[in-house]
């Protein structure tokens, strides 16, 4: 492994009212999950003093797992306990910003789906082996980000193995509600009403097939405001998403499951 550095957290504010100095520091290092052809790239930051022992697998959207927005989020989830493996699910060829639009099918075409599942699945396995297997952590956390949202959905209905306790899916795209009633832990759909690439209906239509669910919903939000604001009244419904999230991370992952390092 090949550490990447420290960052100091800012702003966060931990469960049950501690303060940002209990965040301290968090440790990122680059690493290789798995042998040979199959081994994929990843990310892995992990908190430092208050180590919740809990794993947090981060699925990117298109821009993948190097893109600043996405650490950034990953920074602030390490932050509060966590340790969060980022993979590239691209195998180095995301997405790339001022890329012509016009490539962009023929570009999603080739992130084949059974790939992206497999790359998941090993990416679980090595976080359970890291964490749940040391009788660290119970259940593993997911995380998806548009494109990630959607592969989230697909991995957490066919979850054989019982790896994940709970899903945050932020503006997932191309989801299928039919697979909902598979799913059997608790999701948290995160997105606005103005992101044609995440239709309120399909959210409401997951509610409604995912016992424990919970869908959150932003006015006049388009789509990736949570991990990309672009104005301060989004940064500001960002903030609130985050406080969301770092209460449904405690209180599906940490609350009788209290093995903190």
């Amino acid at each position: 492994m090949k550490p990447i550095g420290k960052v100091i957290c800012s702003q966060v504010k931990l469960v049950d009212g501690v303060d940002d100095e209990a965040c301290e520091l968090v440790n990122g290092v680059d690493l290789m999950i798995g042998e040979g052809e199959d081994s994929i790239h990843a990310y892995l930051l992990k908190a430092v003093k208050n180590n919740n022992g809990t794993g947090v697998l981060l699925l990117s959207d298109i821009f993948g797992f190097e893109d600043s927005s996405t650490r950034d989020f990953a920074y602030r989830v390490a932050c509060n306990g966590y340790n969060v493996l980022v993979p590239d699910l691209f195998h180095g060829n995301p997405w790339k910003k001022g890329q012509p639009r016009a490539e962009f099918d023929h570009w999603l075409t080739r992130q084949n789906t059974e790939r992206v599942a497999k790359d998941i699945h090993m990416s679980a396995k090595w976080l359970m082996d890291e964490f749940a297997a040391a009788n660290i952590s119970k259940k593993l956390g997911i995380i998806g980000f548009c494109f990630g949202g959607r592969h989230l959905i697909e991995t957490l209905a066919h979850d054989d193995q019982s790896y994940f306790g709970t899903g945050i899916c932020f503006y997932g795209t191309r989801m299928d509600p039919s697979i909902g009633n598979k799913i059997r832990v608790p999701v948290l759909f995160v997105s606005g009403d103005n992101d044609p690439l995440c239709p309120v209906s399909i959210l409401q239509e997951m509610e409604k097939n995912i016992k424990g669910s919970r869908v959150v919903i932003y006015q006049g939000r388009g789509h990736g405001f949570i991990h990309r604001p672009e104005s301060q009244e989004e940064d500001e419904d960002a903030e609130d998403a985050f406080t969301i999230v770092r209460n449904w991370l405690h209180d599906t992952l940490l609350v009788n499951d209290e093995h903190v390092l």
